[in-house]
């Protein structure tokens, strides 16, 4: 799968130009999406594959419009959102049983969030989670009590933004000092790509986004893991072998395949799948239910 053959946005084409263009796409119903999807995981089959991230550039262009408060040049946003949609289909199972769109904005909205990161020189080794939160969140605590103004906050907003994010003042300040400096300031204003900004933006705003909540979700996602491998030591070798081999691989192995390994039937490895799988969820609900967490299997 490459990225050379998708429409691209850039300063000299615009990006109004760029907006109509990938509008052209068909959405695909969920049935097309299926085969479609299910084409590119059995064959390699690269037209597939692109139908199917091209009937998601406007998805990944909306998700990438929340971020434009950010100073950076929206064309390059775009890009990294649609290399997350390339990833998020490289990687997208259809036997799952939910839709590409639902899947693809966890990978659509990681890339744009490691870029805006690695473009504001943020992101040094050790640096926390929480960090990573406070820094998609202070611009909107800083509107919602009217302190948006360049410089450092008054102790007295400090306080009130430090009480709400769930972090130290010297935090909160610290933060604000890097992202009112440095590499840029937030308050800069993108460049407009003439008289159909303002179409663009009505088209695309999206009024739901919370880079915040996506680190939890994220911060989520990497504690169920965890509960995924501590999970998995309750099963034996051969369990934990077939289990990740057909449903934790990139590339599932089918039941052919594996009865050949094992030199069993069919029926038998799809017994210890189940079987397997069956408790791994039983644990997985356990640890989670001790750590206080909810549906984690």
């Amino acid at each position: 799968m490459t990225y050379a053959n998708l429409p691209a946005p850039s300063p000299e084409q615009g990006l109004s130009r760029y907006l109509q263009e990938i509008r052209k796409f068909p959405m695909l119903e969920p049935e097309e999406e299926y085969m479609l999807a299910k084409a590119w995981v059995e064959r390699k089959d690269s037209e597939a594959a692109h139908k199917l991230v091209t009937s998601h550039l406007r998805l990944a262009a909306k998700i990438a419009m929340g971020y434009r408060g950010y100073g950076l040049p929206t064309a390059e946003v775009v890009s990294e959102a649609n290399v997350g949609l390339m990833q998020a289909v490289k990687r997208f199972d259809p036997e799952k049983g939910f839709r590409l769109a639902t899947y693809a904005m966890w990978w659509i909205r990681a890339s744009i969030q490691e870029y805006v990161l690695r473009s504001w020189s943020l992101v040094k080794m050790g640096t926390t989670s929480a960090q990573k939160k406070l820094f998609f969140n202070l611009r909107k605590a800083k509107s919602k009590i009217g302190a948006l103004e360049e410089g450092d906050l008054r102790p007295e907003s400090v306080a009130q933004i430090a009480r709400e994010l769930n972090v130290t003042e010297e935090e909160v300040t610290s933060m604000n000092r890097r992202m009112s400096g440095g590499d840029a300031s937030l308050n800069a204003q993108i460049k407009s790509d003439g008289d159909g900004a303002a179409q663009w933006q009505d088209w695309l705003e999206d009024e739901n986004a919370d880079q915040a909540a996506d680190y939890a979700e994220k911060d989520e996602f990497e504690t169920r893991m965890a509960l995924l491998s501590e999970a998995m030591k309750d099963l034996n070798e051969r369990e934990q072998e077939i289990l990740t081999k057909r449903r934790l691989s990139e590339e599932p192995m089918t039941l052919e395949e594996l009865s050949k390994v094992y030199k069993v039937s069919r029926e038998r490895i799809r017994q210890i799948e189940v079987r397997a799988f069956e408790k791994l969820q039983s644990k997985m609900q356990k640890l989670a239910a001790d750590a206080g967490m909810n549906d984690a299997a």
